[in-house]
C-alpha cells in the first residue's frame, strides 16, 4: 500500500511494529483531561472525531513507529483507526502542515494523544538532523551512537529509527552513504545489520596501559576483525598512530586500519595550537577561513579538540609516513553544525561516529494533535483553520 494514499484500518492490518499499551498502562502514562474528557464522552455518546498531527517547525516525516503503535493500540481495543497521510518516510514536511489525519471512535482516540505525541515529534526532527549531515557530507559514512545520549531503550529505538530514515532520504537525494550502522545490537536492524558495531573504548587502554598494547590485545582477541583504534588516550594522537601503523604494517597497507579521533573540545590534538592550526588550514582549505566566520564555526576549524584543522593535520602526518591506506574516524560533537563546517572545509574524514544528530532543542520536537471534524463536520478552534483539509 502506497502510504502517499494510506488508509490504514487498524482491525485489519497487523502492524510492523509497535506493541500495544493495557488500559491501565496508558492511563498511567498520558495526561489527565484526557482521562477525564474519555469519561464524560463515554457517559454522553460517542462520536468519530478526525485529528490533525502536526509541528511547528520543519521536519522529515518518521511517524511509522507512532502509527504502529497506533495501530498496534487500536487492534488491541477492537476498534479501527483510519490514517491518512500524504508523506512517505523521509519526505519534507513544512512547519505546520499535517504530517497525518487519523480519525476514530473518541472514547479510543483521545487518551491516545500524550503517548503518541511522545513517539512522533523527536523522531522527525532527528530524521531532518540526520539528513542535513548525510547531504553535506555525502561521501562520508556515519555510525550512529545514540544510545548512550538517550533516556532509555524506547528512545534510543526512535533516534536510531530517524537516524535511518534520514539517511535513506540523503541517499535518494544527493547519493550519500548515510548511516551505515549504529553501535547497539537492540537497534541494528533499523541499518540491515544484525549487531551493533564498534571496537574499543578509552577504558580499554587505561586498562591495557600503551595506545600499541590495546591494539594487540584487540587484535589477538578479534583477529579477523579491522583494527579501530582510538588515539587521544595520552594526548599523543599522531605518535600513537603511528605507532601502530608500524605495530600492524600489513592492516596498514590493506586498509584494515583506522583511527578514531575523539580528542575532547579542552585541549589541541599533538603537535597543534590555535596559530598552527590556522596555518594547517591556510595550506590545504583557504576558503574555510576567509571572510566572516561566527565563534562556533571557528572553534570547529581551529579550535581545540577534533577540529578541520587537526583532522588535515592528522591526515598528512598519516600520509608522508607512507600509510595513506589507514582510514580515519572522527567523533565528538558532530551535529548538523560542525558537519557542515567540515564540508566547507573538505576535511578528509572517512566515518563519523555521532549521537549528536539528536534534537539540540527538545522544545522544537513537540508535535501538536487538533481535532479538526466531529461525526465528520469540519470544526477546529480559532487560529487552527490551516489544519483543515484543503
Amino acid at each position: 500500500m502506497d502510504v502517499r494514499d494510506r488508509a490504514v484500518v487498524a482491525q485489519t492490518e497487523a502492524p510492523v511494529q509497535g506493541v500495544a499499551l493495557s488500559d491501565a498502562q496508558v492511563a498511567d502514562r498520558t495526561d489527565a483531561y484526557f482521562l477525564r474528557t474519555k469519561e464524560i464522552v463515554r457517559r454522553n455518546g460517542d462520536t468519530s472525531v478526525t485529528y490533525a498531527v502536526f509541528m511547528r517547525r520543519p521536519v522529515l516525516f518518521a511517524a511509522k513507529l507512532a502509527l504502529d503503535w497506533l495501530t498496534a493500540m487500536a487492534a488491541q481495543r477492537g476498534t479501527q483507526f483510519t490514517i491518512e497521510t500524504k508523506h512517505q518516510e523521509g519526505d519534507w514536511v513544512g512547519a505546520g502542515e499535517p504530517l497525518f489525519y487519523v480519525t476514530g471512535a473518541f472514547t479510543h482516540l483521545v487518551d491516545l494523544e500524550t503517548i503518541l505525541l511522545q513517539r512522533l515529534g523527536p523522531a522527525c526532527v532527528a530524521a531532518y538532523n540526520a539528513f542535513t549531515m548525510c547531504v553535506d557530507l555525502p561521501n562520508v559514512a556515519f555510525l550512529a551512537m545514540e544510545a548512550r545520549h538517550c533516556a532509555g531503550q524506547e528512545m534510543a529505538d526512535m533516534m536510531a529509527y530517524a537516524a535511518h530514515v534520514g539517511s535513506d532520504a540523503a541517499k535518494r537525494s544527493v547519493g550519500a552513504v548515510g548511516f551505515i550502522g549504529n553501535a547497539t545490537t537492540a537497534t541494528a536492524h533499523h541499518f540491515g545489520r544484525e549487531s551493533g558495531l564498534g571496537t574499543m573504548p578509552h577504558a580499554l587502554i587505561g586498562y591495557a596501559g600503551s595506545t600499541v598494547r590495546a591494539a594487540e590485545m584487540y587484535h589477538e582477541t578479534y583477529p579477523q576483525n579491522d583494527l579501530i583504534v582510538l588515539v587521544d588516550y595520552f594526548g599523543q594522537e599522531v605518535t600513537d598512530a603511528l605507532a601502530v601503523c608500524h605495530r600492524f604494517p600489513e592492516l596498514a597497507a590493506a586498509g584494515r586500519i583506522s583511527f578514531r579521533l575523539d580528542t575532547h573540545g579542552s585541549r589541541f590534538i599533538e603537535g597543534l595550537d590555535t596559530s598552527l592550526s590556522y596555518a594547517v588550514l591556510a595550506a590545504h582549505a583557504p576558503q574555510s577561513i576567509r571572510g566572516y566566520r561566527t565563534e562556533a564555526e571557528l572553534r570547529h576549524l581551529v579550535g581545540p579538540g577534533v577540529t578541520a584543522a587537526a583532522i588535515f593535520h592528522f591526515r598528512q602526518a598519516l600520509d608522508q609516513a607512507g600509510f595513506g591506506a589507514v582510514k580515519i574516524i572522527a567523533s565528538s560533537g558532530f551535529g548538523p553544525a560542525k558537519c557542515k563546517v567540515m564540508a566547507a572545509a573538505g576535511a578528509p574524514i572517512d566515518v563519523i561516529g555521532t549521537g549528536s544528530y539528536l534534537p539540540d532543542n527538545w522544545g522544537e520536537t513537540y508535535a501538536t494533535a487538533d481535532i479538526i471534524a466531529y461525526d465528520g463536520e469540519p470544526r477546529v478552534k480559532l487560529g487552527r483553520e490551516f489544519l483543515l483539509r484543503k
